[in-house]
Formats: C-alpha cells, structure tokens, sequence
C-alpha cells in the first residue's frame, strides 16, 4: 500500500469513532403492544398481514396521550389505521382478557379500553412500574357484534400514551 493511502486508511480509522459518537441517536422505541387477542401490531410482527416498518417496531406505536389513532399519530405507522387491511378478527364473549407484552416497563397512570368513542374499561396503575406481561379482563356491557377496540396504556412520567388496535367480534 502506497504512503499516501495508508495514511488515508489511518485518517478515516482515526475519525470513525469520534463521527459514531457525534452522531444523533434515535430516541428508544422499545415499549409494548397487546400480544392476546392479536392486534394489529402484532399481526403485522407476526407477518400474517402485510404492513410497513411497525413489523420491526410493533412496540413503538405512541404519541400524545388522548389520541383515537391506531398509529398513535405516527405517519410510519399508518397503515395499522386501514381498517380494509385483512385484519384477523377475534371472535369474544361479552368479556375478554387482553394481554399487554411490554419490553419496557414504565411508570403507569391508567390503561383504557374504547370501543369508538366510549371507554368500555379503564384499569389504574397509581404510577407504579407494571411487570412485563400486563392483563386486563374487559367487559364490554352490551356492546355486540364487529368492533375495534383501542388499547391505550398511559405512561405516566410523560405525556405520551402507547396505542394498539384489536380487530374482535363480541357474541352475546
């Protein structure tokens, strides 16, 4: 190797960590989604329904808290939004267990449950650190027939809340 692209070499190898550590860093994106039954999220982890970058990040779907998205307000995630996408249906009792899996776990105030716009549940944490699988066993009243529920997890040293979508058809 001639002096001049050896010295080259050692130039860009003498740089290269000082470039990696000048770099901005993306903000975590590691929190949780409902796992059971299957959201939207999870549907598209698991690959049974064709969707863009939330397969890699089904536990990244937050923004503001008191939003009704099921991207959370994410444009990278909209297409969880497309209620024409073939998303799996769960057929359920009047009640139902739904399980949160969630890869970090934060200081919690509440965790809701809506289905359009009426809250059919709401579980309250008082801020503690929940553990990493979360459950809640919803009873959605008189509510019947194909439904979204929206499951909100709301953090509570931030202002943002987590949101999943599950596609259910509640039998009486």
């Amino acid at each position: 190797m001639s002096a001049k692209k050896y010295l080259a070499v050692a130039f860009v190898l003498g740089l290269a960590p000082f470039m990696v550590v000048s770099l901005p860093a993306d903000p975590a994106h590691a929190h949780g989604w409902v796992t059971s039954p299957a959201s939207r999220q999870d549907q598209c982890f698991n690959g049974s329904v064709e969707c863009g970058p939330i397969k890699w990040e089904p536990d990244a779907v937050e923004g503001p808290k008191g939003l009704k998205s099921c991207s959370g307000g994410n444009a990278q995630f909209a297409d969880l939004n497309d209620d024409g996408k073939g998303w799996a249906v769960h057929s359920i009792t009047k009640s139902a267990t739904f399980t949160w899996q969630l890869t970090a776990q934060h200081s919690t105030t509440t965790w809701q449950y809506f289905v359009g716009s009426q809250k059919v549940a709401e579980f309250n944490q008082g801020g503690a650190q929940p553990p990493q699988f979360v459950r809640h066993k919803v009873d959605f009243g008189g509510i019947r027939g194909p439904q979204k529920v929206l499951a909100v997890w709301n953090i509570a040293d931030t202002a943002n809340a987590f949101y999943a979508c599950v596609d259910v058809n509640i039998r009486g």
